[in-house]
């Protein structure tokens, strides 16, 4: 234990370095992606023509069943190494679960509560931003959880071309035999997991008593 101290306290620079690309990374890829995911599943639900539906969500499912490995070497050739490519395959990840989550959000609000804001004279825009959205927030805010959380997790590969972040310490602890870097590297990632996901909780239960206020004021 005193051995795994004294490596921490001389290694430091280094952990918080790798903390801070692997914070960096996964931070850039989820908000890319809740950027994308969460207009497209609004635009999804009010969507008519049923097949492009099918079209979109397939298309994020495929992205979804694509091995992190496999998904990287595509990218090289296209972006080269770094931290570009793999928050682009981490976007790509990210985009599925919130997506899903927006659109059965969505789905989920009474359509009585949707119909008495219509004859309130509420527009589209007002019914989305005052009615649907506050209401649906749980079901968005537990998908950017999960998917942060997976992120978080995936953004380890990332080390493999080149973009940093704790997985360069689990990588460079089995190349050179190391079980501290190694274990440093995974501590890190959970860690790390465990208290977005706590920030996120606590950010969605604001969210949802801010927003929720003003949505019964608003009916």
């Amino acid at each position: 234990m005193y051995d795994y101290w004294k490596f921490l306290q001389e290694r430091h620079t280094d952990i918080l370095h790798a903390l801070q690309q692997h914070l960096t990374i996964s931070l850039i890829a989820i908000i890319l992606g809740t950027i994308i995911a969460v207009p497209t599943g609004i635009a999804l639900v009010y969507n008519k023509i049923g097949w492009v539906n099918r079209i979109v969500f397939f298309i994020a499912n495929l992205l979804q069943t694509v091995p992190s490995l496999a998904l990287l070497a595509v990218l090289i050739p296209l972006m080269g190494i770094g931290t570009k490519p793999a928050i682009v395959a981490l976007l790509l990840y990210s985009i599925m679960p919130i997506l899903r989550n927006t659109y059965d959000g969505f789905e989920s609000v009474d359509k009585y509560v949707l119909e008495s804001a219509r004859g309130m004279g509420y527009g589209t825009m007002q019914r989305i931003l005052r009615i649907q959205l506050p209401l649906s927030l749980p079901f968005i805010m537990s998908g950017v959880r999960v998917t942060m959380v997976y992120i978080i997790s995936w953004a380890t590969l990332a080390t493999l071309i080149g973009a940093g972040g704790l997985g360069q310490l689990i990588i460079s602890g089995l190349a050179v035999n190391k079980p501290e870097l190694i274990v440093t590297g995974a501590l890190g990632a959970i860690i790390l997991a465990l208290l977005v996901d706590l920030l996120l909780g606590m950010l969605e239960r604001w969210l949802t008593g801010r927003f929720g206020q003003r949505t019964r004021v608003s009916v």
